[in-house]
């Protein structure tokens, strides 16, 4: 049965999409079929990440208004057989509507094992749309004050959308950081902030960001993208323990 997942953030900076990407790499290559759908209108990150910006011709907006068929708009990602993507509208003035959406999600999410959605940063109608036909949720923070604020926000939000299966992802965890930083006395603090329940630690590692930002994870995932396999194994239900390095 397919899975709608939904990756959050209540503020720009977290490395939501790259997780969102990574996410979708991981379960690709565990022989998933998998859609990325990227809902950030007007700031998409996806296709770059996944190296499909020089093949993209049509995007989510032209599926919707009939300018091309769905065929068109999704593109497989180049070194991850089964792994697919379609584009965010390039205009923020296109944005597809949370009932299109919901609708678009629902026809043809039982093609694929797993659909990822990438929501763009904060609770705003791009979020609803992202979020309205998500089976469960992933809400990525940093350890920051003002990242966990925003979590909270998001999980209300997702609360009021009736998704109950809601996760927390720290992304970027530097130790060293984290300690001199002092905002918090340990990582049980910021989970209790945030008020949900821990699926995955990510680690700061510039090796996902530099292979991210030049459109090569897939074809380099084995050196920098390893940590996301255990995500997957839990988010399957597996006791998989979290592993960080302090």
């Amino acid at each position: 049965m397919s899975q709608v997942i939904v990756v959050a953030s209540g503020k720009g900076g977290t490395g939501k999409t790259t997780v969102s990407t990574s996410l979708a790499l991981a379960l690709c290559r565990k022989n998933y079929k998998v859609l990325i759908i990227d809902c950030d209108s007007g700031m998409r990150g996806t296709d770059m990440m996944l190296g499909i910006t020089g093949r993209l011709v049509h995007d989510l907006s032209d599926v919707i208004s009939g300018s091309c068929t769905l065929e068109d708009a999704i593109y497989e990602c180049e070194g991850a057989k089964g792994l697919f993507s379609i584009a965010a509208p390039i205009s923020a003035e296109d944005e597809v509507s949370p009932q299109v959406m919901k609708q678009f999600i629902l026809d043809h999410k039982n093609d694929y094992d797993y659909v990822i959605v990438d929501a763009p940063a904060g609770v705003g109608s791009g979020f609803e749309s992202a979020a309205i036909a998500a089976d469960r949720a992933l809400v990525v923070v940093n350890t920051e004050p003002i990242s966990i604020r925003g979590g909270m926000n998001i999980l209300n939000k997702l609360t009021e959308y009736g998704i109950k299966d809601v996760r927390l992802v720290i992304n970027r965890f530097d130790a060293e950081r984290f300690v001199k930083t002092g905002l918090y006395s340990d990582l049980d603090e910021v989970i209790d902030a945030s008020g949900i329940q821990l699926i995955a630690v990510i680690p700061e590692d510039a090796r996902i960001a530099a292979l991210s930002q030049r459109g090569i994870l897939a074809s380099n995932w084995a050196s920098a993208g390893v940590v996301f396999d255990t995500l997957v194994e839990r988010l399957r239900g597996n006791d998989v323990p979290i592993v960080i390095k302090l």
